[in-house]
């Protein structure tokens, strides 16, 4: 089970914490992604650590979004900084607990969380 946590709202030049809590351990997974959904649009990854371990993210959030983990305490956090309001979306974090993803090509999840919404007014 994968539980997200940290939305909110937020000023424009702020900073958010989201947290993906993973029921059973992070280090039993193969690889974890944040995707985030805005109004009327699709489903975009914009974070993702890979099997291998290393943390990749789209170009939109590169320099402001970084990704750090917690083995103890199961999470995975989506550290959001210089938030811009087209940052507002819906944001989900998903697992893939089967096979190997070392990129966003190949980036692929069976088990999803409900979503936090992320709110950044101008």
């Amino acid at each position: 089970q994968v539980v997200e946590s940290g939305g909110g709202l937020v000023q424009a030049g702020g900073s958010l914490r989201l947290s993906c809590r993973v029921s059973g351990g992070i280090f039993k997974i193969n690889a974890l992604g944040w995707y985030r959904q805005r109004p009327g649009e699709g489903r975009d990854l914009v974070a993702l650590l890979t099997t291998a371990g290393s943390m990749q993210y789209a170009e939109s959030v590169k320099g402001r979004f970084t990704l750090s983990r917690d083995y103890a305490k199961n999470t995975v956090y989506l550290q959001m900084d210089s938030l811009k309001p087209e940052d507002t979306a819906v944001y989900y974090c998903a697992t893939n607990n089967y096979y190997s993803v070392d990129d966003f090509a190949s980036a692929d999840f069976d088990s999803w969380g409900q979503g936090t919404q992320v709110t950044v007014s101008s």
